[in-house]
C-alpha cells in the first residue's frame, strides 16, 4: 500500500541554499532550497509531498541481506589443513607435495616442514606445493608433516612415514639430459632407465637427482650449477645398472672445460 503525505508550508526565508519553512501549526523546518521550485521568496506557499518508496526499500533490504551472507561465507570459514603425500624418494632425500593452500580470508604467516619432530629451515611460501628434504640417512624411516601458520591459527597436515631407499634401489633416480655428444645416446639411456625402474624428465628442476651430459654448457648445465644438482656423464647410469646399486656421483662428475 502506497503511503503519501502532503503538507503545506510558508516560506520564511531562503539563505545560503537553505529554505526555512513554517508549517500551519507553527513548526519550523530547514529544507534544501535546490529541491524547491524556482522563484520562491518569503511568504510563498509550497506543498511538500512525501511518499514512501517501498520497492526501493525492499531492494536495499535484499541487497544488505546478500552482503551479510557474503561476509559470513567469506570470513566464517577456517583455512584447510594441508594434506601431504610422497612425490619422490631417493637414498638421501624425500620430496613431499600438497594441493594449493586454501586460506579463505586468513593471511598466510608461514609454512613449516617437520622431520622426526624437528622443524627444518626450508623455504616455503603461500604458493608452494612441494618441499624437498635432503641430507637424510640411507634406508631410514622418517615421520614428516607440515604446519600451515595463518592469521586464523595453525593447521597441521597429516603425518607421513617414509623410508629412504637402500643403495640397491635404483627407482629413485630421476635425471634430466643435457648436451650429449651423440643425440642417439639419449634413447639408449632412456632404455637403461626403463630397465632399472627409474625415470627422467625433459625439464630440469630441483626434483631431478642428476643432470647427465657430456658437454659442459647450455641452459640446463647452468641451471644444474645454480640448483647444486650433480652433473655426471652417462657412465654414471651405466655403472649403476652394472653394479645394481647407486654409485657415488663424484666419481662420474663431468669435468669443466
Amino acid at each position: 500500500m502506497i503511503q503519501v503525505t502532503s503538507i503545506q508550508f510558508t516560506v520564511g526565508k531562503v539563505d545560503a541554499g537553505i529554505a526555512v519553512l513554517l508549517s500551519p501549526d507553527h513548526h519550523l523546518i530547514e529544507f534544501p532550497a535546490n529541491l524547491l521550485p524556482d522563484g520562491l521568496s518569503t511568504g510563498s506557499i509550497v506543498n511538500v509531498t512525501v511518499e514512501r518508496n517501498q520497492e526501493e526499500e525492499q531492494r536495499q533490504k535484499e541487497e544488505f541481506a546478500a552482503l551479510q551472507e557474503d561476509i559470513l561465507s567469506t570470513y566464517s570459514q577456517s583455512p584447510q589443513a594441508p594434506v601431504i603425500s610422497v612425490k619422490a624418494v631417493t637414498q638421501t632425500s624425500v620430496i613431499i607435495k600438497w594441493d594449493p593452500l586454501v586460506l579463505y580470508a586468513a593471511t598466510f604467516r608461514g609454512l613449516d616442514v617437520y622431520r622426526k619432530g624437528q622443524k627444518l629451515n626450508l623455504p616455503a611460501n603461500a604458493l608452494s606445493t612441494s618441499a624437498k628434504l635432503s641430507g637424510l640417512d640411507v634406508a631410514q624411516e622418517y615421520d614428516i608433516w607440515i604446519v600451515l601458520r595463518t592469521s586464523a591459527g595453525s593447521f597441521t597436515s597429516n603425518k607421513l612415514q617414509v623410508k629412504t631407499h637402500s643403495m640397491d634401489n635404483l627407482t629413485g633416480l630421476n635425471p634430466s639430459f643435457g648436451s650429449l655428444s651423440k643425440d642417439s645416446d639419449v634413447d639408449t639411456l632412456i632404455e637403461l632407465l626403463d630397465r632399472i625402474g627409474a625415470k627422467y624428465t625433459d625439464d630440469l628442476t630441483s626434483d631431478n637427482t642428476h643432470l647427465v651430459c657430456t658437454v659442459p654448457k647450455g641452459p640446463k648445465y647452468e641451471r644444474a650449477l645454480e640448483l647444486n644438482i650433480p652433473i655426471v656423464t652417462p657412465e654414471f647410469l651405466k655403472a649403476c645398472e652394472l653394479q645394481q646399486k647407486v654409485m657415488p656421483a663424484h666419481t662420474f662428475y663431468l669435468a669443466k672445460q
